[in-house]
């Protein structure tokens, strides 16, 4: 799995001009399925998401995480972040789980974060054309892979 991970004072996510999700201080999310992703990816990814300390303390350094300062999510299913550029200039998306295998796995993770944060997680909806609204918040971005554990 990989993601996408944007610290924000505010986001939303709009589907045929109706607001599906939307959130002020928190994370988006933006999840990519591979057919190899497990339970396993899954469990490690959410633990790691739900406590990554990348919010402001009293003192104003980065220490506390999404779930400590009771901050809300919105995950949005990104089959895109699988795109592979080698060749050419039109991306090949072959890595990226098709709906059969990717629907279960998303679904389980949404599931996951919301055990983590022990609260409702907000999503798009997979496979539908999303309007994805969000004020980066510092800005944080961050990137994580199941593949690659660094």
């Amino acid at each position: 799995m990989k993601t996408v991970i944007q610290r924000v004072s505010q986001s939303s996510v709009t589907i045929n001009n109706e607001i599906v999700a939307q959130i002020q201080k928190g994370l988006l999310v933006l999840v990519g399925i591979e057919d190899t992703d497990q339970q396993e990816d899954i469990a490690w990814l959410a633990s790691k998401i739900a406590n990554l300390r990348i919010f402001a303390d009293e003192n104003d350094i980065m220490n506390l995480s999404v779930k400590e300062i009771n901050g809300d999510v919105i995950v949005v299913s990104q089959f895109t972040l699988h795109a592979s550029t080698k060749k050419g200039n039109r991306p090949s998306y072959i890595k990226a789980s098709k709906p059969d295998i990717a629907v279960p796995l998303y679904e389980s993770f949404v599931q996951q974060m919301e055990l983590e944060l022990g609260k409702k997680v907000q999503t798009g909806r997979f496979g539908a054309d999303m309007k994805v609204s969000l004020v980066n918040d510092g800005p944080v971005t961050i990137i994580m892979d199941t593949k690659n554990k660094e």
